[in-house]
This record gives structure tokens, C-alpha cells and sequence, in this order.
């Protein structure tokens, strides 16, 4: 049985997409644990909830979105809301991009967050 996660990963025409996307899969999948998912055609990570999606952009980048980016501090400064209430994201060209300790700052304390507070949707 093949990993859906990876064959997303493969299927992207831009070497560039490929190389972020495979990066943050190991960070989030192996080293953090998460489990990952296809939803929406992109590949989500959960642990109790929804942590966080991988969606490519234009230009080749990859953004590592936080669903509930709104909550986090932010204190790394990465975090970019692009207009959007409660999802926060990080977008890479390179794994280079930033610091893998400011990333995994942000990664733990989204697990935290997950850990201590139950989501609540907010729609009605």
C-alpha cells in the first residue's frame, strides 16, 4: 500500500515544490510525529485536531499553514495571516528558508495548543 502523502508529494511538476514538500513531510510525519492525511487534495497532520496543512503556491513555494494560527504567539515572527481570520502560514521556497529551531518553536507550540485546548469550531 503506497502513502498517499507521498505520491502528493511526487506528483508536483516543480523540483523545487518537491524538495520543501518532502523537507516539511519528514519534520512533521517522522519527527513530530504527526499523522498525515489527503483533505481538500493537500496533505493535512493531525495529532487530537487539525495542527496544520502543506498547500504549494505560486512562484514554487510550499506554505506550511496553521489551522490555528490565530492562537499562536507568533513569537518567532513567521507566521503571516494573508488576510485570513484564524489560519496563519510560513511560506518556504527552500528548506533553508528558516531556522529549523524557529520552525519546530512554532510546530511545538501548535502542539501544545492542541494538546491543552480542545478545538471549537466557531461556525454556527
Amino acid at each position: 500500500m503506497s502513502d498517499p502523502v507521498l505520491n502528493f508529494i511526487e506528483q508536483q511538476t516543480s523540483a523545487r515544490q518537491r524538495r520543501v514538500l518532502a523537507y516539511l513531510h519528514e519534520v512533521l510525519a517522522d519527527q513530530m510525529g504527526l499523522e498525515a492525511r489527503i483533505r481538500y487534495r493537500i496533505p493535512f497532520y493531525y495529532r487530537h485536531s487539525w495542527i496544520c496543512y502543506l498547500n504549494p503556491v505560486q512562484n514554487e513555494g510550499v506554505e506550511l499553514a496553521f489551522t490555528r494560527g490565530n492562537e499562536l504567539s507568533n513569537a518567532q515572527g513567521l507566521l503571516r495571516s494573508a488576510g485570513r481570520k484564524q489560519v496563519y502560514g510560513i511560506v518556504l521556497h527552500d528548506p533553508a528558508d528558516v531556522s529549523g529551531d524557529a520552525l519546530l518553536e512554532v510546530l511545538n507550540e501548535a502542539l501544545l495548543l492542541d494538546d491543552t485546548v480542545p478545538y471549537a469550531s466557531k461556525r454556527k
